[in-house]
């Protein structure tokens, strides 16, 4: 079951890091944001999901 909830987690991951990667924002950004995203873990995955995906655009103009 952890194997499991692991690969999910990479998966949500990568999918958030590509998501961030896509959006009009400056490079640095994009790496502020990669980084805390991958750092934080699970945290950094729901809050990037439940609220910062729709916001990141409106801080890094």
């Amino acid at each position: 079951m952890a194997t499991i909830i692991y690969w999910i987690g990479i998966i949500l991951a990568i999918v958030a890091v590509l998501d961030i990667w896509k959006k009009p924002i400056t490079l640095i950004g994009k790496i502020i944001c990669t980084v805390l995203v991958l750092i934080t873990s699970w945290i950094g995955l729901i809050v990037y999901y439940l609220w910062a995906k729709n916001h990141i655009t409106e801080w890094f103009k």
